[in-house]
């Protein structure tokens, strides 16, 4: 007989994401946790919007994921880099000719050249001194005057335009998070000579079987996808009112933030890093490239600026990657890589526990919580 003291229980995931659900914070959602090997948890709950009439939430619900988009674009990167056609030491304005030349802006609004140039490893762990321009200021006018960000811009438009504009800061001297991997989607396709919602299908989507992942939803599942519960107040209602609308086709396939998936979906990406570069019969990479981009890519010396890297945590090819057992305000172990999407979806992947999870919602105000509230009930459990 199996003794129950050794099988982990995630009910109290359960139960904290239904107290949320009970008190308006969140519409719904969907959690999936994995553990050494076998889908341990896996349930929807609550409803797929915030009207008392929406459609219960359901295990293939659709979710604008956000920055959970950028590991996928990451490892397609890597596994260019497995085929010797792209080096992480390659100089950005190899692929991107608008990336030659660039200066850093200075304090006192002159420009100083680069001293050195941005590379691919910078894009991938966000030291190539851009910025989202989130904060107002000089770098922040720079990119609305050039509409960085527009969704009517191609990934080549995109990099065309922010390419001659002023960097936050030298290359390699700081990491901050930045549209950095919607410039690696322009680069990829450079490489690739493919749209990057292409690429992504043939290299990595469709291998894996993450059928429902995608830039754009057809119209025949538009009913699947789920809909945000808008915060009271906050800079998240500005995220909340334009939330992606993934009924309209794409001309910005933002490698930094552009896909929807389902949970089933994401799960196979997670397995995918969890099993070492292989999963569901399928190698897309070699064990010690997943190793290399688990790994932290920062240091403990680089600055990082902004807060959305706990302490404790450096930066690996795509992800956060934990680096102390201690310092963050959330359970986890050394080597724990993970990431979240502004509109309220978040995943760990932790190796040596062979576990993986994740939540998808529609709440752009709860984000926060759900990442500490995710590893602390399901690393409980263990």
């Amino acid at each position: 007989m199996t003794d129950t003291l050794t099988v982990p229980s995630f009910d109290a995931l359960r139960a904290a994401l239904q107290a949320r659900i009970d008190a308006g914070l969140l519409p719904g959602a969907v959690a999936l946790v994995q553990h050494r090997g076998r889908t341990a948890f896996f349930e929807a709950l609550g409803r797929l919007g915030p009207a008392a009439d929406a459609p219960p939430m359901a295990r293939d619900s659709l979710f604008r994921i956000y920055s959970m988009t950028k590991p996928i674009v990451s490892l397609a990167t890597l596994m260019l880099v497995e085929e010797g056609r792209l080096l992480l030491s390659d100089p950005v304005a190899r692929w991107l000719p608008a990336f030659a030349g660039q200066t850093v802006l200075q304090a006192d609004g002159s420009r100083v050249p680069v001293q050195r140039d941005a590379t691919v490893h910078d894009l991938l762990r966000h030291t190539a001194g851009l910025s989202y321009a989130w904060e107002p200021g000089p770098v922040q006018d720079a990119y609305l005057a050039a509409r960085i960000g527009s969704r009517r811009m191609t990934n080549a438009q995109l990099a065309a335009a922010l390419g001659p504009l002023p960097l936050a800061h030298q290359p390699g001297s700081a990491f901050d998070y930045s549209r950095a991997t919607d410039v690696l989607g322009a680069l990829l396709e450079a490489v690739e000579g493919a749209s990057l919602g292409e690429l992504l299908q043939r290299r990595v989507l469709g291998p894996l079987g993450m059928h429902d992942t995608g830039f754009r939803v057809p119209p025949a599942d538009v009913p699947r996808v789920a809909e945000p519960q808008m915060p009271a107040a906050g800079d998240a209602v500005v995220v909340a009112t334009t939330l992606l609308d993934v009924r309209e086709p794409v001309v910005f396939e933002s490698g930094g933030g552009g896909l929807i998936s389902t949970a089933g979906d994401y799960a196979r990406f997670l397995a995918l890093l969890a099993g070492g570069g292989t999963a569901h019969g399928v190698r897309l990479l070699g064990r010690k490239t997943v190793e290399w981009m688990m790994a932290d890519h920062l240091g403990p010396q680089l600055p990082v600026h902004g807060t959305l890297l706990a302490p404790g945590h450096g930066f690996g090819l795509g992800f956060a990657v934990r680096r102390e057992r201690g310092l963050a305000p959330r359970a986890g172990s050394p080597g724990t890589c993970s990431w979240s999407g502004v509109a309220g979806t978040v995943f760990f992947v932790d190796p040596t526990e062979d576990l993986f999870a994740l939540v998808l919602t529609q709440a752009p105000g709860q984000l926060d919580p759900l990442c500490d509230l995710l590893p602390n009930t399901v690393f409980g459990a263990l």
